[in-house]
């Protein structure tokens, strides 16, 4: 699904879920996400561009190049998980 966003131009969210429809990989800018902090008094980075590796993920900042590098990646990335899963 893409859909227009400010920061782009594009507003996406790309799902593979398993049988019980729960998400086991992600690419979307639905949410902001924070980067991982690295000092304790650091300036506060917020992303929308990101992934979610899991269920439980809440996100890992992805770097938007344009929408045909994003469906590269998220083809990828889903080929990697389905070869994981040894599914076909």
């Amino acid at each position: 699904m893409l859909h227009q966003n400010a920061q782009h131009g594009i507003r996406y969210n790309l799902t593979l879920h398993d049988k019980y429809n729960k998400r086991i990989l992600g690419f979307d800018n639905a949410h902001a996400v924070k980067h991982k902090k690295k000092k304790r008094y650091q300036g506060r980075i917020i992303e929308y561009d990101h992934t979610h590796e899991t269920a439980w993920d809440k996100g890992t900042p992805y770097e938007f190049v344009n929408a045909e590098q994003l469906l590269q990646d998220f083809f990828n990335r889903l080929n990697q998980v389905l070869d994981n899963l040894k599914v076909k």
